[in-house]
């Protein structure tokens, strides 16, 4: 009876909490919503049929992606799967773009992506108020990969518009694809200058916590910080490698680029921040935070249960847009005349320049004729002698 006893005896049992909480988590499973932004071909679907290992999505063919339009709304693709690893299931859904940032005319292109995501707040926010709950549909976005073209340059005012406006709605995070097109010394070149853009216009990116009591995981989290935007190589192709190993990679006359080499690019930190470490912190923070922040700006402005003004019945909207406009506009005149002081100065200077150059011209002319004449007289001397 006493050994029966024995793991009654230690404590009440709160210590216990965790383990039951990981039972509870396990039988329901986990459901986790990703989002995708970016310009076609840029290898979105790759990537994410690399990181679940599974293909999810058909690779999409882009050979008419430059046959551009004038004017095309960006599309919302909506992808669900059932994932299982070691008898725990993850419903996944994979929200796609298509059309974002791909056409002549882009203005407004990133409207349908961010309705999209504060439609779904709106959507939950509106299940929470009804009478019954217990089936709510939930594709609140917990997390937004925003593909940045490996231009060895930095940032178009296109991804930077679009970033300020997810950054402030949900867990965004960048990365910079195809990055086996660049050099080493170029991607490094490449993401300083994303994180100096990124920090100037006041991007809000998603940051891993940083626990103080646990040294290990805060180490983590600093490395996965520093590492953003994350450099990524996506392929779902098995190569064999010079000393004959198989891997997940692209095949180069030079080598092999290797999906999981971290010597290559950021791939295996990118998963760890969405899938190993870091995905109960990006669901609670949409939750916690994104989520919050939705539903407190809506319950300021309406009355409970009064529906959500569209925009264009929205009064608020177009004081708004011309507020934008005229900023725009007194930014690119601030820059004009910038650019005219700038193009003055150069003028001043190049004037300045010639100036001196024929002084010292004149100088040299001038130095050559006494020395000339020195000479001469010093002839004539030698000749008397």
């Amino acid at each position: 009876m006493a050994a029966a006893a024995a793991p009654f005896s230690d404590g009440i049992g709160i210590a216990n909490l965790p383990n039951q909480r990981h039972k509870i988590v396990a039988k329901r499973g986990a459901h986790f919503t990703i989002m995708v932004v970016g310009e076609s071909g840029l290898g979105k679907t790759t990537l994410i049929n690399t990181l679940f290992s599974t293909e999810l999505s058909p690779s999409k063919n882009y050979t008419k992606r430059h046959q551009k339009q004038l004017d095309k709304l960006t599309e919302v693709e909506i992808i669900k799967a059932e994932l299982e690893e070691k008898q725990f299931k993850t419903k996944l859904t994979v929200i796609d773009t298509p059309g974002f940032g791909d056409y002549v005319n882009n203005r407004d292109s990133w409207a349908p992506i961010v309705d999209f995501i504060d439609d779904q707040h709106e959507a939950y926010m509106r299940q929470e108020q009804q009478p019954e709950r217990k089936e709510k549909i939930d594709l609140r976005v917990h997390a937004c990969l925003y593909f940045i073209r490996p231009t060895g340059h930095t940032l178009k005012p296109l991804d930077i518009e679009i970033m300020k406006r997810l950054g402030t709605r949900v867990n965004l995070i960048p990365v910079i694809a195809k990055a086996d097109t660049l050099t080493q010394n170029d991607l490094h070149t490449f993401k300083q200058r994303i994180r100096q853009v990124v920090e100037a216009q006041g991007i809000r990116i998603y940051q891993p916590p940083i626990e103080s009591d646990d040294e290990v995981s805060a180490e983590h989290a600093r490395i996965l910080s520093e590492a953003m935007p994350f450099s990524i190589i996506g392929s779902t192709e098995d190569v064999t490698t010079p000393d004959g190993r198989t891997v997940k990679g692209r095949e180069y006359l030079w080598g092999v680029a290797e999906v999981e080499n971290e010597n290559h690019c950021d791939f295996r930190k990118l998963r760890s921040l969405l899938i190993r470490t870091y995905m109960l912190d990006l669901i609670s923070t949409t939750e916690d935070l994104h989520y919050e922040n939705y539903r407190q700006a809506q319950m300021e402005t309406r009355k409970f249960g009064e529906q959500k003004p569209r925009k264009f019945e929205n009064p608020k909207f177009k004081e708004e847009e011309e507020a934008l406009r005229k900023r725009f506009t007194e930014q690119v005149k601030a820059e004009e005349a910038r650019f005219r002081q700038w193009e003055q100065h150069l003028i001043a200077e190049r004037d300045r320049l010639n100036k001196d150059l024929e002084m010292a011209h004149s100088a040299i002319k001038a130095l050559e004729a006494e020395l000339d004449n020195l000479q001469v007289g010093y002839g004539r001397g030698t000749g008397r002698r």
